[in-house]
């Protein structure tokens, strides 16, 4: 299977809350979020999808979120984390991805060294 990924950056503030009340200080990260697509074989032209195009996907995914406050949008309910992040951008991808390209996983980088990985 041949794989290819793109990556891209968005600035959000998130604050999570915990199942005993308390909730950490509202707090900003430059997000990375990498998407991968999948295929068996490349097309006529030897791609698996073109980078471009995707980046473009991922970059419109995201657009609503940059410079704000992720718990803000109902997409997340109370809790913006890293998985849920993941897991809602590769929803949306998949959305609109063609069903011969697999969208092999969605992650999210929400520090250095703090990544989630969402696949199905």
């Amino acid at each position: 299977m041949f794989v290819i990924s793109v990556e891209i950056t968005f600035n959000a503030e998130h604050q999570l809350s915990f199942a005993d009340g308390s909730t950490e200080p509202a707090h900003s990260h430059k997000w990375a979020v990498t998407a991968a697509v999948g295929r068996d074989r490349t097309d006529e032209n030897g791609l698996v999808f073109d980078f471009e195009q995707l980046k473009k996907m991922l970059h419109e995914t995201v657009a609503e979120f940059e410079n704000g406050k992720l718990e803000n949008f109902a997409c997340f309910g109370n809790n913006a984390s890293a998985e849920n992040v993941a897991k809602y951008i590769h929803e949306k991808l998949k959305a609109q991805i063609s069903p011969i390209i697999s969208l092999e996983y969605v992650e999210v980088l929400e520090s250095a060294g703090c990544r989630a990985k969402y696949n199905e």
